[in-house]
């Protein structure tokens, strides 16, 4: 069963106490309730906030549960690196190889697989992770936890918080990197730049991915008939990964369970194939296993055996999203997965074609090693098999970028789109309408221009190996300020990772002219905008910070918070009286901070110079769970200095319906409930509450518009500046808003419009 580390509901949270946080005047006593209870009522809702904040959102599986991710992730994660063996031979070598170079490039693949993937990723990548998020900007994040290396915004309640170590608890080099980092402006951004840049790669690659493994597979086809022409593969290459988006609704964890039996079959498929192959044709590549080999593949063959790295790393495609689907399922998964089924089939695999095209007579074999070296009889089984395969094979990074674009959005890198949860079991299992479908027009696009997979090989392999050099830079951060390992442990270490990822990085780089310059520059378009959307949004938080008013910077005269008492608005906004209206106002307050006023109402009563009879500040705050219980959903506590004001928080999860037409009577009825739970309950109270809602209702929102404020520095800094703004403020009008989601009575809704400068 599932042992997670979600939220405890409101009833189960134990405080200094015991009292639960809406019916705690039940067990107070009555001399304190009647003294304190605005005080009592914040410090519980304080306690609940902190609560809510460090709320985990990782899961951890074990029992059958554990086998049920394994075998889901199967299915997800290893289409990819899984369908390698389809292409990595034809795109390595141009000609009939000899036996000694087919037994150096197969050397080369098992140390890949066993020290890139098994070693780095699966033991020591995958502990890496952000509260169970993978990927380079999870990385980044988690850096960010234990060095001050990222500007937050302070008006919300839900920031990540610090879990940053003493000085004392650090080794002497994580304490110099750290004052490094933390002191630093250049290197900040580059830790950023790098943190997106990665990000942006593996996106890059989720429109090449699926174009490639589709075309190698419909491309076995021409085996058995040679005459069927480029345009019809492609034809049914389009129609096919068109299909595969339009399953994507159905959720990560119905396609990994429908998916897993596909890539389970087809990689046995493989490792029977290369066991009959060694058994029948040359079981001396075995002799592969030796590092030996490899060296002197590379040192025999010179340039061209450097070269020929760039369609080798193919053989490790797919390791990006080994990392980045951390999220949809968990480390121990993954592993599982890895070592007992994926790693073993894929090892036989190769070494089956290394022994097929080392005896091929027609010297042919190579071209298309994987359809040409299935056992006899298994041809039409193997092309059956691949193409499903290969449909299969998209999906591990479709479902990255569903898992990367959610971290980013979290940490406002990216305009808000729309995200549907697609598990209530799996908690970080997404499904992102408008990425997928910009993912299909992408990818149909690519697969029409490139139209075969040796052409595209060439954009493939940047994207892969840059993510792995960026992961071994940022691991290696991660192992010295966070695992707080020493630096004379990690920085060897660092060294022969980054000699591996160097070798394939700096050969790959030589295909940049012949097609990888595609992938760079969508990859740097992807990373320039989520850098400006973050660069727009600290220039807001920067504005909205001045804008943070108490009531008594507001409101004056009001100080007892008694209905009697004559409000004013205060001396620098006039000394207006204010006007009380019959009613009930719900303010939408995006803070959470009770001290602090919502600026819908802040700028509502300011230019009215009223305010309803009641008035309830609605804060919505999201949890990392499918439900919250109906019972801890809400948290009431009074505003001080304000007559007949409540705070109402809302904490809800994300397959909760709880913003609806006729919301109101629910808020109400939680108010209600904290003041007939007092001990001396006011009945005046209650009257004004119940006639204000039953006189009218209205929802107030805060429109805000913003506009670009002169800058004083230098020119060329203020044009640049200038034109940034300019593109996040039109992107920001055009995007979808977080309120979107929200369905209220569109007849009681009031937008408060105000303008702020950034």
């Amino acid at each position: 069963m599932a042992e997670e580390e979600t939220v405890e509901p409101a009833s189960r949270i134990q405080f200094d106490d015991g009292i639960h946080p809406v019916q705690s005047v039940r067990h107070s006593n009555i001399a304190d309730r009647q003294s304190n209870a605005s005080d009592l009522d914040e410090e519980k809702a304080s306690r609940i906030a902190h609560t809510d904040l460090n709320v985990k959102h990782k899961q951890n599986y074990s029992g059958l549960l554990l086998i049920w991710v394994a075998f889901q992730s199967t299915g997800i994660i290893y289409g990819d690196i899984g369908t390698s063996p389809l292409y990595v031979y034809s795109s390595t070598f141009t000609s009939q190889p000899s036996w000694e170079d087919l037994t150096g490039a197969l050397s080369i693949i098992i140390w890949s697989l066993t020290l890139i993937v098994t070693l780095k990723y699966t033991f020591i990548v995958l502990r890496a992770d952000d509260d169970g998020q993978g990927g380079t900007f999870a990385l980044y994040s988690l850096l960010a936890r234990y060095t001050h290396i990222v500007k937050g915004d302070s008006n919300m309640d839900d920031t990540v918080p610090m879990e940053r170590y003493l000085t004392g608890e650090l080794k002497p080099g994580g304490k110099s990197l750290r004052k490094f980092l933390e002191n630093s402006a250049g290197a900040q951004f580059a830790l950023k730049a790098i943190g997106v840049l990665g990000v942006s790669l593996v996106m890059a690659d989720g429109i090449l991915t699926p174009a490639q493994s589709v075309l190698g597979a419909i491309q076995g086809i021409k085996v058995a008939d040679p005459t069927l022409s480029a345009s019809t593969i492609v034809g049914i290459s389009c129609t096919i990964l068109v299909l595969l988006f339009l399953l994507q609704p159905f959720g990560t964890s119905k396609l990994g369970t429908c998916f897993a039996p596909i890539v389970t079959v087809w990689l046995l498929f493989n490792l029977a194939s290369g066991i009959y192959n060694l058994a029948m044709h040359d079981h001396t590549v075995l002799k592969a296993f030796s590092p030996h080999f490899a060296f002197t593949y590379l040192i025999r063959n010179g340039y061209e055996g450097w070269k020929s790295l760039g369609g080798l790393l193919l053989a490790f495609t797919g390791v990006e999203a080994l990392f980045a689907d951390l999220g949809a399922f968990s480390k121990r998964a993954i592993q599982i997965s890895w070592i007992f089924l994926a790693y073993p089939c894929l090892i036989f695999a190769y070494a089956g074609q290394a022994a097929f095209i080392a005896n091929d007579k027609s010297e042919t074999a190579f071209t298309n090693p994987f359809f040409y070296t299935v056992p006899p009889g298994s041809f039409y089984f193997s092309m059956v098999i691949a193409v499903l395969a290969a449909i299969v094979a998209s999906q591990a990074m479709i479902t990255s970028t569903f898992q990367l674009l959610s971290q980013v959005m979290r940490l406002s890198y990216f305009p808000h789109i729309k995200v549907v949860h697609t598990s209530n079991k799996f908690h970080e299992q997404v499904y992102m309408p408008m990425a997928n479908w910009l993912l299909m027009i992408g990818t149909v696009i690519v697969t029409a221009v490139y139209n075969n997979t040796t052409s595209l090989g060439q954009a493939y392999g940047v994207c892969v190996i840059l993510v792995t050099f960026i992961s071994t830079c940022m691991v290696s951060l991660v192992a010295i300020l966070v695992w707080r390992i020493p630096s004379f442990v990690v920085i060897p270490i660092f060294l022969i990772f980054a000699a591996l990822d160097g070798a394939f990085m700096t050969s790959v780089l030589t295909k940049v002219p012949d097609g990888a310059w595609f992938t760079l520059l969508l990859a740097f378009i992807l990373s320039s905008i989520f850098i400006l959307w973050r660069f727009g949004k600290e220039a807001q938080w920067s504005a909205e910070s001045l804008d943070r008013l108490l009531p008594s910077d507001v409101l004056s005269d009001s100080d007892s918070g008694s209905p009697s008492s004559i409000t004013k608005l205060t001396e620098s906004f006039g000394s207006t009286p204010v006007s009380t209206v019959p009613g009930l106002g719900v303010f939408f307050d995006k803070s959470g901070d009770s001290s602090v006023l919502p600026v819908s109402f802040a700028h509502f009563v300011l230019k009215f110079a009223a305010r309803p009879a009641v008035l309830i500040f609605f804060h919505m705050r999201p949890l990392p769970v499918p439900f919250v219980d109906p019972g801890d959903r809400f948290v009431v506590t009074r505003t001080s200095g304000i007559a007949n004001c409540y705070n109402v928080v809302l904490r809800h999860g994300y397959a909760d319906d709880v913003v609806r037409p006729g919301m109101a009577r629910d808020l109400v009825a939680q108010v209600e409930l904290v003041i007939s739970k007092v001990a001396a309950p006011n009945a005046e109270e209650l009257t004004e509450l119940r006639n204000a809602y039953n006189s009218q209702i209205v929802y107030v929102l805060g429109k805000e518009t913003m506009k670009i404020k002169r800058d004083g520095r230098p020119k060329i800094w203020a044009i640049t500046r200038w034109i940034i703004l300019e593109v996040f403020l039109w992107i920001r009008e055009n995007s979808r808003t977080k309120m979107a989601d929200v369905n209220i009575d569109v007849d009681r809704l009031v937008e408060v419009g105000f303008l702020k400068e950034i």
